[in-house]
């Protein structure tokens, strides 16, 4: 976790800025939820219980620094709530999700799929994506288990 809070320091100062106490509160709080996709109300009541002091305030103005920075992604998955993800070191694009619109359950790929199609699309029409992030509606496996559960209790044979 270290290697990754000095990673996103030296990115913080190559734009001029500072990782002060509150912005390494929030990283931290992000590195320790990386699976979480959480909103930055989430993030502040977790920071919240490291630096009493934090705001709101600069807790949502951290979260844009480091979005503006490349550092998280802001994603939002259609409920009108942005959620913070951390971008990793080991791929060159965002991963991507599985979102069910039953319970609302998040499952990333992280794996990249998508390079045939950025070759091509550099190939046909001489485009360069930079970055591209998908993310896919529908039922999860978890949501069709208990779909399968109640109907089998609600029809016993």
């Amino acid at each position: 976790m270290e290697a990754r809070i000095d990673k996103i320091k030296h990115q913080l100062q190559s734009k001029g800025y500072k990782l002060t106490p509150q912005r390494e509160a929030t990283v931290r709080v992000l590195l320790e939820n990386e699976e979480d996709h959480l909103s930055a109300e989430d993030v502040f009541m977790l920071v919240k219980q490291k630096a009493p002091e934090i705001g709101l305030a600069t807790v949502y103005r951290t979260l844009e620094l480091l979005s503006e920075l490349h550092v998280v992604e802001k994603i939002n998955f259609g409920d009108g709530v942005a959620r913070y993800d951390l971008r990793t070191d080991t791929s060159k694009h965002h991963h991507h999700h599985l979102i069910c619109v039953q319970c609302g359950s998040m499952d990333e790929i992280r794996e990249d799929w998508l390079g045939p199609l950025e070759e091509r699309l550099d190939k046909e029409f001489d485009f360069s994506v930079l970055d591209h992030r998908l993310d896919f509606y529908g039922v999860c496996y978890r949501c069709k288990d208990k779909e399968q559960q109640d109907g089998s209790q609600n029809n016993p044979e």
